[in-house]
């Protein structure tokens, strides 16, 4: 996958956890846990506002583009 998720490395520079950050950003452990180990297909804006408001950083800090030799979905 190109876009690789960043989220534990956050987590870990404001000393939270994902119970912590699960209760600040209204989301189950199971859907945060998806997205930090970078299995989610989808984010809504809403939730990526939430998680940046919560751990006080940009999207940009989460989420990263890594060229590489990953197929773009067919439509």
């Amino acid at each position: 996958m190109a876009i690789i998720v960043n989220l534990d490395v956050m987590m870990a520079r404001r000393k939270m956890s994902l119970n912590e950050l699960s209760g600040k950003v209204d989301l189950t452990l199971s859907n945060l846990s998806i997205l930090k180990t970078g299995k989610a297909r989808a984010i809504r804006f809403s939730t990526l506002e939430a998680i940046c408001r919560a751990l006080d950083c940009q999207p940009g800090d989460i989420l990263e583009f890594v060229p590489g030799d990953s197929q773009p979905p067919d439509l």
